[in-house]
C-alpha cells in the first residue's frame, strides 16, 4: 500500500511557479535560501562549535557516582579510588600553553568561517544580480524582437503585393522571407535564453526546479561605484574578503605553531574529590576512620623528554606560513590590478552605451523624417518599414550595451567588496 501510494506521488505533475522579484527583493532572498550560503552559515557553526570543545579543558568537568566495592583484606584502589559509597570528582586546566593556543586558533578559524560566510554571501548577491541583469536582458531583446517581426511581416505583405503587380522582382520577396525568418529564429532564441536565465536565477535563490524568477526593469544604483581608479584599489584592498580570509588562516597557523613550540612548557591542572566511605571496609585496619573524605589540590606535568613530533610539526606549520605569506602578497597584487581593470572596463562600456543611444537617437529622428516623407508621398512605404525594422535593432543594440555596463558595475562592486551595501 506505502508502495502504491508512493507511485502516485510520483507521478503527479509538479506545478512551477513565478515569482516575479525586483533587484533587491532576489539579493535578500539569495542571502535568506541560497545553498552555497546557507552550507557556509553551517560550517561557521560547526567552527563556533569547535571553539567550544577547545574551551573544554579550562573549564571544570564534574562526575559522581559510586566506587562501592566488596573487600576482603585490605582495601586497596580500583582505578586509582578507594572503595567509597558516593563519591564526586572535578578537574580542570589552569595552566596548559599548548591547549591555550589550540584554543586561539579555534577562535581564529572561527573568524575565517564568518569571513567565508560573507564571501558565500557576496558570490550569491553577484550571481543573482547577473542572473538578474540576463533575464532582463533577453526580455527587453525579445520585445524588441517581437515588434521586428511584426514590422517584417508587414513588409513581407506588401513585397508580395508589389511582386505581383509586377514591380518588384521575385528576388525581393524571397529577401523578405528570409529576414522575416531570422527575426523569427532571434526571437525564439531570446525567449529561451530569458527562460533559462529566469530558471537558473530562480535555482540560486533556493527555489525548487522548475520555477521561474522574472525580473523586474529596476537598475543598479550608480551612486555606489568609485568615482576614481584609486578610490576602487583602495576599496578592494579595504574591504577584501580574500585577504581578510588569507590574514585569518596566517595567524590561526601561526598560533598552531607556537602551540608545537610550548610542548615543553609543564601543564597544571586543578583536581579536587569528595568521597563517602563505608566503615566495613576500613575499621577493621585503621585505629581512626573518617566517614566524609575530601580532596583539593593541584596535579603539575613536567615533560622532559617530548620526542621529535614537536619539531616536526614546527617544521611543517613554518612551510604552511611561508606558503600563506607568498598567497597573501600573490593576492595584493592580484587585487590591486583587478580593482584598475574594472574601474576601466566600467568606464569603456559607459563610451559604448553612450554611443549605442546615440546611434539609436539618429535613427529614431530618422524614422521621423521618413513618416513626413511618407505622409507626402515622396518615400514608399517599404522604406519606413525597414527604417523600423533598423531601429528595432538598434534599440537591441542599446539594451546590449546598457546590459555592458550593469555588468561592468557588477564586476566591480564585486572587487571592491561593496557589492552587498549597493544591492540589499
Amino acid at each position: 500500500m506505502l508502495r502504491l501510494l508512493t507511485s502516485i506521488l510520483v507521478a503527479l505533475p509538479v506545478s512551477a511557479e513565478v515569482h516575479t522579484l525586483t533587484l533587491r527583493e532576489a539579493v535578500n532572498l539569495a542571502l535568506k535560501q541560497n545553498p552555497d550560503v546557507v552550507i557556509a552559515r553551517i560550517d561557521e557553526q560547526r567552527a563556533q562549535a569547535t571553539v567550544r570543545v577547545a574551551k573544554g579543558p579550562f573549564t571544570p568537568h564534574v562526575y559522581g557516582g559510586s566506587g562501592l566495592a566488596y573487600t576482603n583484606g585490605y582495601p586497596s584502589s580500583i582505578e586509582g579510588s578507594a572503595p567509597a559509597i558516593f563519591e564526586v570528582k572535578t578537574n580542570m586546566s589552569i595552566f596548559n600553553r599548548p591547549q591555550k593556543f589550540q584554543l586561539d586558533a579555534a577562535k581564529e578559524n572561527a573568524r575565517g568561517a564568518t569571513v567565508d560566510t560573507e564571501t558565500k554571501s557576496a558570490e550569491a548577491a553577484y550571481q543573482t544580480a547577473s542572473l538578474f541583469l540576463d533575464a532582463q536582458q533577453a526580455a527587453r531583446a525579445a520585445r524588441s524582437v517581437s515588434a521586428e517581426v511584426e514590422n517584417l511581416e508587414r513588409v513581407l505583405e506588401s513585397t508580395r503585393v508589389r511582386v505581383s503587380e509586377g514591380r518588384e522582382i521575385p528576388l525581393e520577396q524571397k529577401r523578405a522571407e528570409l529576414n522575416l525568418a531570422r527575426a523569427r529564429q532571434r526571437d525564439e532564441d531570446f525567449a529561451a535564453a530569458q527562460a533559462n536565465a529566469e530558471a537558473s536565477l530562480a535555482l540560486v535563490l533556493g527555489f525548487p526546479a522548475g520555477d521561474h524568477a522574472h525580473a523586474t526593469d529596476d537598475m543598479i544604483d550608480g551612486a555606489a561605484v568609485p568615482e576614481t581608479e584609486q578610490a576602487a584599489v583602495d576599496a578592494a584592498l579595504e574591504n577584501s574578503r580574500e585577504m581578510r580570509r588569507l590574514r585569518s588562516q596566517l595567524q590561526a597557523r601561526t598560533l598552531e605553531r607556537r602551540g608545537y613550540q610550548s610542548a615543553r612548557w609543564p601543564v597544571v591542572d586543578l583536581v579536587a574529590q569528595y568521597s563517602l566511605l563505608a566503615k566495613h571496609n576500613y575499621e577493621q585496619f585503621f585505629n581512626r576512620f573518617q566517614r566524609n573524605n575530601t580532596e583539593l589540590g593541584v596535579s603539575i606535568t613536567i615533560p622532559f623528554l617530548v620526542g621529535s613530533e614537536s619539531k616536526g610539526y614546527m617544521g611543517q606549520a613554518d612551510a604552511d606560513l611561508a606558503k600563506m605569506s607568498a598567497q597573501v602578497n600573490d593576492a595584493h597584487n592580484r587585487i590591486v590590478v583587478e580593482a584598475a581593470k574594472n574601474f576601466q572596463d566600467v568606464k569603456r562600456a559607459q563610451g559604448s552605451m553612450n554611443v549605442a543611444r546615440l546611434d539609436l537617437d539618429v535613427q529614431r529622428e530618422q524614422v521621423t523624417v521618413l513618416l513626413a516623407q511618407l505622409t507626402e508621398g515622396r518615400v514608399p512605404r517599404s522604406t519606413v518599414d525597414e527604417a523600423r525594422m533598423l531601429e528595432q535593432e538598434k534599440w537591441i543594440a542599446y539594451y546590449d550595451a546598457q546590459n555592458g555596463v550593469e555588468k561592468a558595475k557588477l564586476n566591480l562592486l564585486r572587487q571592491t567588496g561593496t557589492i552587498l551595501a549597493a544591492l540589499k
